[in-house]
């Protein structure tokens, strides 16, 4: 059985509207086949310590967005989406954390979009206005 994007996020946590969101993508492969380098970061999440231990030293950063699209457009050299649960925009700073502020922030000007999303529908909508525009 196939599951749609709304009820692979159903459960609400923000891997699920990830995995959401990347199955809506495959929708828009047809038009945009670029959004084939859409990819996820794995940054976050709770891990042991070992490898916590072993991703950081790899390279893993923390404040890195979730996705990141390298495609330029619209002025940009790309664009990072940091995916929140819906909900989280009511908190201090949006729900980003102190690093994840601190990257938006430097990277914006390097001349990258970035852009804060809660829950995949709102994700897709930035995706699909970011590609609709050259």
């Amino acid at each position: 059985m196939v599951m749609t994007p709304a009820q692979l996020a159903k459960s609400g946590t923000e891997d699920a509207h990830q995995v959401a969101l990347f199955c809506h993508v495959q929708s828009l492969l047809v038009r945009w086949p670029v959004l084939r380098w859409l990819h996820a970061i794995p940054n976050g999440g709770d891990r042991n310590p070992a490898v916590a231990g072993r991703l950081k030293v790899g390279g893993v950063k923390r404040g890195v967005p979730d996705i990141f699209l390298p495609v330029a457009k619209r002025g940009y050299h790309g664009l990072y989406i940091e995916l929140k649960k819906p909900g989280r925009e009511k908190d201090a700073r949006g729900g980003l954390s102190v690093e994840q502020d601190e990257f938006k922030r430097d990277i914006e000007a390097q001349g990258y979009a970035v852009i804060v999303c809660y829950g995949w529908e709102q994700a897709a909508k930035v995706i699909e206005g970011y590609m609709s525009h050259d």
